[in-house]
Formats: C-alpha cells, sequence, structure tokens
C-alpha cells in the first residue's frame, strides 16, 4: 500500500462529491420549488442508488471508458439521494412564519429561496452532503474493476492471500479516511446551526475547505499521457499476471527505446475490451488460449475443428473478429483444475477427477460465483454432468475467499488454477483430469495486430523481444514464483527480475 493509492482514492471521493453538490443541490431545490416534478427526481435518485455499484460503474465504463472518469461519474450519481433529499427536505422545513415574513417585506421569490430559506435549511442540507462524503469512501474500492486505481487493488490482494496486515492496513486507512472526514465535516456542520440564518457566509468555510483539499489532491487524480513510445497495459489482478506485465516492461525497456506503462489494475473481461475497441487505451495483455475461447469469443472446444490446435484456432477467429492475437506460448498450462485438501485425498485414496465419482455424496463442491455461471462450457454444471458426479452440496463463493474457505473446511472439492502459488500454501492436491475435460490454458501475450507496425520503425525486434519468452516458464516455475509473492509477500517486480536473470535475458 502506498500514498499514491491512499491520494487517488480520496481525489475520487472528492471529486464526485463535489459534482453531486454540483448536480444535487440544483435538483433539491426544483424538488422543492415544482411539486409535481418532485416525485419524479426523487424517483430518479432513488433509482441510482438499488443498482450495485459495480454493475453501475461497468455500464458507466461502456459510455466514458476505464478509469477514474468512470469511478467519479459513478460516485456522483451514487451521492445524489442524500444530497437531493435532504436539500429539499431542508427547505420544506424552514419555519412558514419565516417566509411569509419575507414575502411581507416585498423579497422576490429566488431572493427569499437565496438569502432566507436556503441558509435557514443548510445545516440539513450539510447532513446529506456528510453522509454523501462518508458513504462514497466505501463506494470507491470498486475503482479497482474499471482501472480507476485507489485503495480497492489492495483489499482485493490483501482478501485473496489471506494477508490479514495488509487487509487491516487497508481496511485502517479507510477508517481513517473516512473519521477524519466525518469529524472534520461535523466540526463545520456545528459552526452551521450556530451560523443559521447568517446568509450566505455559512456555505463559505466548508465550500472553501472542500476545495482547498480537492486542489491538494489534483495530481492524484491526473494520469501522464501515454507518450508516443509507450506501451499501455492494465496492471491485473492476479500474481501471475502482474509478474509477466513486469517481466515485459523489464524486457522492452532493456532491449529497445520503448518504454512500458502498467496502468492501474483492471478485470481481464474489461481489459480485453479496452484492448480490442475502436478507442482502445490498451495495447497488450496478458491471456491465454482457453480464456480467448471460452470468455472472450464465446466458443467451446466442441467449436474447434478436427485436426486444429486450440491455439492455432484461436489465433484465426480472435485475428479475424478482434484483430488481436497470441504471442508465442509461455510454456505454462494454467488451466482448470480440480483439487482437494490433501487430508482429503488421503482419507478417500484421490488421484482423479473419477476417483471423486463413488464418494461425490460425501463431500462438499466449493468455488468461485464465476464457475457456476451458465455461460461457456466449462463451468460447474457441464463439468459434473460430463463426469457423473452428484456432490453432497455445492457452494458459490467470492474469489478471493475461495482459499481461506477451503482450508477452514467450507468444503471439500474445489476448482482453482494450475499456476496458482495458493494451492502450496493451502496443501492442495491437484487431481489429475484423467477424461481431459478441461482444455489447455497456454499462457501468452495477448496484442492488437497493429503493435509491431505502429513501432516498427522505433522497435523493429518488439516481436522478437516479446517471444522472448516463448517455452521458457513452465507451469510449475509460474506456481512457485505465484507463491514467493502471494505467500512469502515478495515484490513483483523483484521476482520476475530474478527469474528473467535466471534465464539470461538480463544482467544481475
Amino acid at each position: 500500500m502506498s500514498w499514491n493509492l491512499i491520494g487517488e482514492h480520496l481525489f475520487m471521493v472528492l471529486a464526485g462529491g463535489i459534482l453531486s453538490i454540483l448536480v444535487g443541490l440544483p435538483l433539491g431545490i426544483l424538488a422543492y420549488l415544482a411539486p409535481k416534478a418532485r416525485p419524479v427526481i426523487l424517483r430518479v435518485v432513488d433509482l441510482f442508488q438499488t443498482v450495485p455499484s459495480l454493475a453501475l460503474l461497468g455500464i458507466i465504463m461502456v459510455f466514458v471508458g476505464p478509469g477514474k472518469a468512470t469511478v467519479v461519474t459513478g460516485i456522483t450519481l451514487y451521492s445524489l439521494l442524500p444530497i437531493v433529499r435532504n436539500t429539499c427536505l431542508g427547505l420544506q422545513e424552514v419555519d412558514g412564519g419565516v417566509k411569509e415574513a419575507a414575502l411581507g417585506m416585498g423579497m422576490s421569490r429566488g431572493y427569499r429561496l437565496l438569502h432566507v430559506e436556503l441558509p435557514l435549511a443548510f445545516p440539513t442540507i450539510f447532513t446529506g452532503i456528510r453522509i454523501a462524503l462518508v458513504n462514497a469512501i466505501g463506494s470507491t474500492v470498486f475503482a479497482a474493476f474499471v482501472g480507476g486505481g485507489g485503495l480497492g487493488s489492495v483489499l482485493n490482494q490483501a482478501i485473496r492471500v489471506q494477508d490479514m496486515s495488509l487487509l487491516m492496513a487497508g481496511t485502517a486507512a479507510l477508517m481513517v479516511i473516512a473519521v477524519a472526514l466525518d469529524l472534520s465535516m461535523s466540526l463545520f456542520e456545528g459552526r452551521v446551526r450556530k451560523a443559521r440564518g447568517a446568509g450566505g457566509k455559512v456555505f463559505l468555510i466548508p465550500a472553501a475547505a472542500l476545495l482547498v483539499v480537492f486542489g491538494a489532491l489534483l495530481p492524484f487524480g491526473i494520469s501522464g499521457g501515454a507518450g508516443q513510445n509507450v506501451i499501455r497495459i492494465y496492471e491485473g489482478t492476479v500474481s501471475e499476471h502482474r509478474l509477466l506485465q513486469q517481466m515485459a516492461k523489464m524486457l522492452v525497456e532493456d532491449r529497445t527505446d520503448l518504454t512500458v506503462q502498467i496502468m492501474d489494475q483492471m478485470s481481464a473481461v474489461n481489459a480485453f475490451k479496452e484492448l480490442t475497441g475502436d478507442n482502445n487505451t490498451c495495447d497488450m495483455m496478458v491471456s491465454y488460449d482457453g480464456t480467448v475461447l471460452t470468455t472472450f469469443l464465446k466458443l467451446d472446444t466442441s467449436d474447434i475443428p478436427e485436426g486444429v490446435t486450440l491455439y492455432d484456432f484461436v489465433n484465426q477467429v480472435a485475428g479475424e473478429q478482434y484483430d488481436v492475437r497470441l504471442l508465442d506460448k509461455f510454456g505454462l498450462d494454467n488451466t482448470y483444475a480440480i483439487a482437494v485438501p490433501q487430508s482429503i485425498a488421503d482419507q478417500y485414496q484421490l488421484e482423479t477427477v473419477s476417483d471423486l465419482i463413488p464418494v461425490a455424496d460425501q463431500l462438499v463442491f466449493g468455488a468461485e460465483q464465476e464457475f457456476f455461471t451458465l455461460e461457456g462450457s466449462m463451468k460447474y454444471g457441464p463439468f459434473v454432468e460430463f463426469y457423473g458426479l452428484n456432490f453432497k452440496e455445492s457452494k458459490s463463493v467470492d474469489l478471493g475467499l475461495k482459499y481461506a474457505a477451503i482450508e477452514n473446511g467450507g468444503f471439500d472439492v474445489t476448482e482453482v488454477y494450475a499456476t496458482d502459488g495458493l494451492n502450496i500454501k493451502a496443501n492442495l492436491k491437484i487431481l489429475e483430469d484423467d477424461r481431459s475435460f478441461f482444455p489447455e490454458y497456454n499462457g501468452s501475450y495477448l496484442v492488437r495486430n497493429d503493435l509491431f507496425e505502429k513501432y516498427r520503425e522505433v522497435a523493429p525486434n518488439l516481436e522478437e523481444v516479446l517471444n522472448l519468452l516463448g517455452g521458457q516458464i513452465s507451469t510449475e516455475e509460474m506456481a512457485q514464483m505465484s507463491y514467493e509473492v502471494d505467500v512469502n509477500g515478495r515484490d513483483t517486480a523483484e521476482v520476475a527480475r530474478e527469474f528473467l536473470i535466471s534465464k539470461g535475458f538480463l544482467e544481475a
């Protein structure tokens, strides 16, 4: 965790908060002034609040693109409800006698609103703003899924590798931010209530403080331009992806005049959209032929013509549909695998997936939600049908909590990735897929076809450099490197550099 991540998180909270104030206050005033429009306005802001945070960000990203702009837009929409409602409510609660007195003094409608009603309603309005900003601190953790940065990436990593110290540090940072913001706004709120009726002056102190803090955080919200000779990659969500991204960065920057920019963390599906979009913000990513087939192309192994390899078929179709292709295979096969704790394997003498058939009704199967979806054939339903398995129960958990659940006895059988270092930590036994249900998942760099032509003059050897890792990384080697990062807590770049040195690609 770094100060940069904390700064990014605060920037997005305040940027979204300021925009929600600029939008919410007029909407609240309009709801107060136009009783007929009031139900519609309040219903719309209610609707934004009912949409799950991650789903809302995903919808916004389609139109805005990845990054902090999507997060700020999402926070703005999510924060409207308390601001709009409290603005309307505060104005409605202004004493009727005061309104009548202002009218009797000959004040116009606009003058009364600005100089009498809003100052008197401001304590209630300020409470809505306070609630909105504090709530936004928690919602912003979802920025990690759409390339926005912030503390969400820290929490995701900590949960996945069960690093309690990192999890507590990330949680503590969020709590400190929330408490500090709430206390400072509480202090302002107290002063505002004492200054009740003091006209527009009540707005000045909190508004000025908010703008000063936002101005100080502005550098954390401004991403440097990609430049002319920069290859852009979104940081992966798992250690294997980050290791391979660091290797690409080190090799390219060592052997060419290009720079590799590893941007904020983003999920694989969203990164692929940015790689293949018309206004692409990504030049390459780490992927697998099996993932491209089933997740990106929405195809299954049954669609592969006889005599054609999965890798060749994927490159052909991906090239035709998305103008992308996989480079040389690393050598690792990060396929789906079925695993059990070593104690379960010993108890039931399990070596292959077929060995589960006679004892499945005594065992509980658990995996991440994505494995239980109906999309694609490499999922739970087709898997148990193919092998004829009838488990006692099946449980769906978050990907980050899967390993904790199986270590704590939450279930007996799970699905894992073959190269995940956490398999070693959890002392899991990988069962042989003796009937070859799961396809290969050969790791490789997935690149845009125009990448090498784009940098032909600057780095004519770019493709050769990126293919240096072809056939150089075994499944076992990647599992060990992931273990070093996820379990031993070593720096990703350090582990990647050590590996490249051991292969002779970099000097010690």
